[in-house]
């Protein structure tokens, strides 16, 4: 090559020993030979470096030089001319053949320089290899070392006929699909990919074929064995009902014994088919085992998840708070969950188990959910219960009163209550540590709640207000301040009475046509007092379905209803009226024929008299102890609801300071908590650390045995080797 075009390619030193020159393809530029002529000089195809299984990347860059090249010069020996592995026949039919299959059918030159030819004449020579190959070029050259002049004057002489190779007839004159200069780079990259993606250039050798039938059969061999195993047949079918100890130990043991007994059998064979199949066999176990393994972890969920409800149960009862137990049962039966996993873990199984760890987590707090929602509820119950015991009477008695003071009333017993069952409700929340959120949200339903009571407890008192308000009147009318029943004599103003009655029935009414839980003024009374109570009253302003500065949703009894309530009253009150009178005039009739006994009667009745007189000081004196009993009964009231209220801020303040020292004490728990995972987490680091050198020494003694072994088996003899040239 460096004779005939002038280049400098690398030639190899006979005074080193005979080996491999030129690796892979080299290229340069052809030096005085126009037009422009590329040289690639390409690695031999029967060096000794590679040998006889790896001639795959002798046919690619053989390949490769047919599919870019217009002239492909073959350099051979002329003593191998009629042999058929020396002369490369194999090679260049499998050459050819994927030539016409990838590329199109353009002519490339094939000239094949027979060097050092000897006594045969070359006409023989070139029929032997047109009669192998069609179609080429052949030139022969003398011995380069022994006729060195004559050699170069052939060289000379080919030389030339590579000028003007590009003109019809010349040695490159096919110029069908010529790729330009320029697009030279990109075309030799895409015919190089096409090449290397073709499977007919990369048969296996016989050795590695032997290789893979022999060590599919070996592998096949373990497979059926490991199969029919007892121990493994045993470990199967106990895993179908319980958990095994020390699974994951004895089924890596029965896994690593079949790829050991593998490796024995497979130790002679070709590498790479060898590691192949066994890496098959090894998926093959591996898919063989993972049901068997996966129903190992669903004995485990399933054990340990029934565990962790039984234990969480039992913390609960013992009186320990919500979140503290399900985080402390959470926190041991995970630990309990990782040592069973590791127990059962396959070392030859990489698999990907955060499927069954998402389970398991899930499972745990799906069930820490449902158990705190069940007790929130079950508490949001009981206090909602407390709620309404201690609401609906005194507002339902209040509301029977209806007097102008009734819902400032209500509303004063309502904001104690309130905040007494928030303060009993914020205590045993604080037991689930539930986020401030849905701590504010809970109470604010529980506060909504207490406002629905009285709403509710409204909605049904304003429902009986026609009996209401005709039992307000009789009561009114029929008895005096002291409930004591009246005597219709000509003391007894009845048209003033009766307006008295009407009044108060008038603020019953009131009382019972709104809610009115905030402290916003209303027009209601007024209304009522205008329309159905004074001396120039019209029930016009009352025909509307609205209160003034009342809301509908607030809305008890409406202005027409109360027309219609007031109307009934006034039916049903006016018999009670009129008997009433009926009787103060019997009473009259009575005085007068009184009057004609007085006389008779004087000094009896002067007898009677003072004694009545007597009588009625002795009643003025006990109305008047009564009255003091009742006024000093309401100082004691007084005195007792203060030393209450002050009592009631003292067990506030002392609650208060008992949940601010229980958050202290939680907090130093947590810090406490903190340092030791801390301190776990360090000593674990250690212990990962002390493994990782552990694995590294371990490595390194097993690198220094495989080297022995290695070095033990270089110096084995080698069997005897048969070259040709």
């Amino acid at each position: 090559m460096n004779h005939l075009f002038r280049t400098n390619f690398k030639e190899m030193n006979a005074h080193d020993g005979r080996s491999q020159t030129t690796l892979g393809v080299w290229i340069a530029k052809c030096n005085d030979i126009e037009p422009c002529t590329i040289i690639m000089d390409l690695e031999g195809n029967d060096g000794r470096e590679r040998g006889k299984d790896d001639t795959a990347f002798e046919k690619q860059i053989a390949l490769f030089a047919l599919a870019v090249s217009d002239i492909v010069l073959i350099n051979m020996w002329c003593n191998d001319i009629g042999r058929e592995q020396a002369a490369n026949k194999p090679l260049l039919r499998t050459i050819f053949q994927v030539m016409l299959q990838l590329f199109t059918p353009r002519k490339t030159t094939l000239m094949f320089v027979i060097r050092d030819k000897t006594n045969t004449p070359l006409e023989k020579l070139e029929s032997l290899l047109r009669e192998d190959t069609q179609k080429i070029q052949v030139e022969a050259l003398a011995h380069y070392l022994y006729k060195k002049e004559e050699f170069k004057e052939e060289v000379a002489i080919l030389r030339k006929k590579f000028s003007k190779s590009i003109k019809a007839g010349g040695l490159a004159g096919d110029r069908r699909g010529v790729v330009p200069a320029s697009g030279f780079s990109i075309s030799a990259q895409e015919i190089w990919k096409v090449i290397k993606e073709n499977k007919d250039l990369d048969l296996p050798s016989h050795k590695a074929m032997v290789a893979n039938i022999r060590c599919e059969e070996i592998a096949n061999e373990e497979y059926s064995s490991f199969t029919a195993n007892e121990e493994w047949l045993k470990l199967k079918e106990l895993v179908k009902s319980n958990l095994v100890p020390g699974f994951g130990k004895k089924v890596s043991s029965l896994l690593g014994n079949s790829l050991s007994s593998y490796d024995k059998e497979a130790t002679y064979f070709e590498e790479s088919s060898k590691n192949a199949k066994r890496k098959q066999l090894e998926d093959n176990l591996i898919h063989l085992v993972q049901p068997t393994y996966q129903l190992m972890l669903e004995h485990m969920i399933s054990g340990t998840s029934n565990n962790f409800k039984n234990a969480f149960t039992d913390a609960l009862k013992e009186g320990n708070g919500f979140a503290l137990a399900a985080r402390d049962c959470r926190k041991k039966f995970m630990t309990v969950f990782d040592e069973q996993y590791q127990e059962a873990l396959i070392e030859q199984g990489n698999w990907d188990s955060s499927k069954e760890w998402d389970k398991f987590t899930s499972d745990l707090d799906s069930h820490i959910t449902e158990v705190r929602n069940t007790k929130l509820s079950e508490l949001t119950a009981l206090n909602e219960s407390k709620l309404e015991k201690a609401l609906n009477g005194p507002v339902e008695a209040l509301l029977k009163r209806g007097t102008d003071e009734t819902w400032s009333r209500i509303r004063t017993h309502l904001h104690h209550e309130t905040e007494v069952a928030v303060s009993e409700f914020s205590f045993a929340l604080s037991g689930f540590e539930i986020d401030e959120q849905a701590e504010e949200i809970m109470i604010s339903n529980l506060k909504d709640h207490a406002i629905g009571i009285i709403e509710r407890k409204a909605r049904e008192e304003a429902a009986k207000v026609s009996t209401y308000v005709k039992d307000r009147f009789i009561s009114t009318f029929n008895y005096d301040n002291d409930l004591r029943t009246r005597v219709w004599t000509n003391g007894e103003d009845i048209p003033a009475i009766t307006t008295t009655a009407r009044s108060s029935c008038l603020k019953l009414l009131s009382a019972l046509a709104a809610i009115r839980l905030n402290e916003d003024t209303d027009t209601v009374r007024e209304m009522l007092d205008l329309a159905l109570g004074g001396p120039n009253r019209t029930q016009d302003i009352l025909v509307t379905n609205t209160w003034e500065k009342v809301p509908a949703t607030k809305t008890l009894i409406t202005p027409v209803e109360c027309i219609s309530v007031w109307n009934q009253l006034q039916r049903e009150t006016e018999y009670t009226i009129t008997q009433a009178l009926a009787s103060q005039e019997q009473y009259n009739r009575n005085v007068e024929e009184r009057k004609a006994q007085e006389q008779k009667e004087l000094e009896r009745n002067k007898r009677e008299e003072n004694e009545r007189k007597e009588r009625e000081r002795i009643e003025r004196e006990r109305n008047e102890r009564d009255e003091r009993d009742r006024i000093e009964r309401d100082r004691i009231e007084r005195e007792r609801n203060e030393r209450d209220e002050q009592d009631r801020k003292e067990r506030e303040c002392i609650e208060h300071e008992r949940i601010k020292r229980e958050e202290k004490e939680r907090n130093e728990r947590e810090l406490r908590e903190r340092e030791r995972n801390e301190r776990e987490d360090r000593e674990r680091n250690e212990r990962n650390e002390r493994e990782r050198i552990d694995r590294e020494r371990n490595d390194q003694l097993l690198n220094e045995l495989n080297d022995r072994i290695k070095r033990q088996e270089h110096v084995r003899p080698l069997p005897p080797v048969c070259s040709i040239q």
